[in-house]
């Protein structure tokens, strides 16, 4: 009876965020670089931004560059996070290395994924305790990585475990004590902070994932689209202010819109800072 009450709270609350329709209102600032490709906020509503040779800019909100860094050796970066209170953590699998860098993007550690248990890294993501999160797509296994001693703590197949014979996995991101798998031609799978499934979430986008409190945000046509991760439903929420857009990220007070080699900075529109 609970569940449903609950259930019914949010679907309720989603409705109503639907009818309320997003209010934008004007741009705060507009970022075009050359070559754009990865985008993520940190907790103070920095932007950190990637090219497609790997250098990594960071500007604040009103679009203002604050700092650069370009790596000695030049290679796309598929993996771009800054949600973490300390670090921002890249990793290339044109390389198979990672780096952690500080919030100025001094470096702090950088190393090769390519161990004797790692033949082929194709996707990485910073997890708590000095963790690194990989999927190795030689043996289709998820592994976890300690990164200071440099040793595989646990390796999970995950071939038989998911029953999918298209395991092409774009993204991995832990959230709130939970890995997130994305494979646009079958979904999203879910896993515990030991690596064990819990369930998959039947969405299917090729961007990077968008999570703001309990919900994860991806771009559809020219709609904003938001899955709960707590009930399982999907609300649309209508048309994103900038034609084009590619993806969009959430930060504390600000959302922002990527097309093609620019970023829109819109402030967070009332109707999402109401979620839970």
């Amino acid at each position: 009876m609970k569940q449903a009450l609950i259930l019914v709270f949010w679907l309720l609350s989603n409705v109503l965020l639907a009818q309320d329709k997003l209010e934008y209102g004007n741009p705060i600032s507009e970022i075009k670089l050359n070559n754009l490709d990865l985008v993520s906020l940190d907790t103070r509503d920095q932007i950190f931004v990637s090219n497609a040779t790997g250098d990594v800019y960071l500007f604040n909100k009103s679009g203002k560059q604050l700092n650069l860094f370009s790596p000695t050796r030049q290679a796309r970066i598929h993996q771009l996070e800054a949600s973490w209170t300390v670090n921002i953590f890249t990793f290339s699998a044109d390389l198979q290395e990672y780096r952690i860098m500080d919030r100025f993007l001094n470096p702090i550690a950088e190393n090769s994924l390519l161990l004797n248990t790692i033949t082929l890294p194709k996707a990485a993501t910073l997890g708590n305790n000095n963790i690194i999160w990989i999927w190795d797509e030689s043996d289709l296994s998820l592994k976890s990585l300690d990164y200071l001693r440099k040793i595989i703590i646990q390796s999970q197949p995950l071939n038989l475990i998911l029953n999918s014979v298209d395991l092409k996995v774009t993204e991995i991101r832990e959230f709130k004590n939970r890995l997130f798998m994305n494979v646009p031609t079958t979904g999203i799978f879910i896993f515990d902070n030991q690596g064990n499934f819990i369930q998959k979430a039947d969405l299917q986008f090729d961007q990077r994932m968008c999570f703001y409190n309990e919900h994860l945000f991806w771009v559809d046509g020219e709609n904003l689209k938001m899955y709960s991760i707590s009930t399982k439903v999907v609300t649309d929420l209508g048309p994103t202010p900038v034609k084009g857009t590619e993806s969009v990220q959430i930060g504390r007070e600000i959302i922002t819109f990527v097309v093609k080699n620019g970023i829109n900075v819109y402030a967070l529109p009332d109707g999402l800072k109401r979620l839970n």
